[in-house]
């Protein structure tokens, strides 16, 4: 019992080794949660609560909503370097490494997937021919271009219309945030609340503008959309913090967290099954800007409770298995999509049924998501620890030698 003590529950420490091993968890759960809206939409299998007859349909139907809260995420792990230095009186982080670690952590992954989709699929399959009507090479180099600059978001034909990859409007964003966060981090520290007001008003101002449109298909998720998101894990990073140096963490205060994390649960909930029920594209895209403050507020709260909760719920989300989880989740998020969607094009597995999803063949749908998880899990570990881990080992190395 001991040794496991020392292996396992002290790996739940509120810190260590600069790493807040709960929130490996939480971004597993949260990239989760995308990956099986997304393989949900080509298998049609829903979920029930084990043992029960209790539908969980609403959880893979509002799937997709929890990319919010891994820009909430992104927004407090981004932030807290500055909210700690802020506390400290000390030198706040250097932009220039700030670029360069972004920029090693993200583009040779998100290129050599572009590279993979282009020359594997979008071209053999003639999938540009689907979705434009002919095949235009300018059209491709600006679709390609868009990517590679990860402006893609901004234009209808990189998308809604490229045929590469649809999950990177994500890493669009995140990369536009990132050109801007060391000035709006150090804006954010002199002036806490002004800042986070002025994010606030932006994304409720631009969400309002664009929700009196026609259509909303390429607005509701471009960045201003989202920085209210982001303000929200930047705040939550500045209580984290004034905490950890303020709180003394004992029993009671563990089971007053413990209660904010389930209470903050428990709220999320309703919001999911009411986007869950939005029918209608339209409806849909306006009912997730409607949700978007309050489940970001309430996701923080719930990261906060879930950091100085009670041992045996830190276990749960800060262990070497959900550690692992979380350094091959960024692989996993890229990959999945593409490859469940593959898997459906190859006909794997097989089934009597031609449109197996339609049928609700069961077997099929259950082996479907299993194959794709694994796959995607297998593709991810890979690319982690043979691609994405070495370029940056590389990197690294590089820097010690100038040192």
């Amino acid at each position: 019992m001991t040794q496991f003590k020392q292996k396992y529950l002290d790996y739940t420490q509120t810190e260590r080794d600069g790493r807040l091993p709960v929130l490996d968890g939480a971004r597993a759960l949260f990239v989760f949660f995308v990956g099986y809206f997304h393989i949900w939409q080509q298998s049609w299998l829903t979920p029930y609560l084990i043992g029960t007859g209790i539908s969980l349909d609403f959880v893979a139907r509002s799937g997709y909503i929890w990319v919010d809260a891994m820009l909430l995420l992104s927004g407090f792990l981004l932030y807290l370097p500055y909210a700690q230095a802020n506390e400290e009186g000390k030198k706040l982080p250097r932009i220039l490494p700030f670029y360069r670690n972004r920029i090693v952590r993200i583009v040779p992954s998100y290129y050599f997937n572009l590279l993979i989709m282009l020359l594997f699929v979008a071209l053999p399959q003639g999938l540009y021919n689907t979705v434009w009507g002919e095949t235009d090479t300018l059209r491709i180099g600006k679709d390609l271009l868009a990517h590679a600059t990860f402006t893609h978001t901004l234009f209808p034909f990189s998308y809604t219309g490229s045929p590469l990859n649809g999950s990177l409007w994500t890493l669009g964003v995140e990369m536009q945030f990132y050109l801007i966060f060391p000035f709006v981090a150090r804006c954010f520290g002199k002036k806490p609340l002004l800042t986070y007001a002025g994010m606030l008003l932006i994304a409720f101002g631009y969400r309002h503008y664009i929700g009196t449109l026609p259509d909303t298909t390429l607005l509701f998720n471009q960045l201003p959309a989202q920085l209210d998101v982001y303000a929200n894990g930047m705040v939550a990073a500045c209580i984290y913090t004034a905490l950890k140096r303020r709180m003394k963490q004992d029993r009671w205060t563990e089971i007053l967290f413990t209660a904010l994390f389930i209470a903050s649960a428990c709220l999320i909930v309703p919001l999911l099954k009411g986007q869950a029920g939005s029918n209608g594209y339209d409806n849909i895209r306006l009912g997730q800007m409607s949700r978007r403050f309050p489940l970001s507020a309430l996701v923080a709260l719930g990261l906060l409770g879930l950091l100085y909760g009670i041992r045996p719920i830190r276990l749960i989300f800060g262990n070497r298995v959900t550690r692992i989880l979380c350094e091959i989740s960024f692989q996993f998020y890229i990959w999945h999509q593409v490859f469940s969607v593959q898997l459906k094009n190859w006909k794997i597995p097989a089934s009597v049924y031609e449109s197996p999803w339609m049928e609700s063949d069961r077997p099929w749908q259950y082996l479907y998501t299993f194959l794709c998880f694994g796959g995607a899990l297998l593709i991810s570990a890979l690319m982690t620890y043979l691609f994405e881990q070495p370029i940056a080992k590389h990197f690294r190395k590089g820097d010690r030698k100038k040192k």
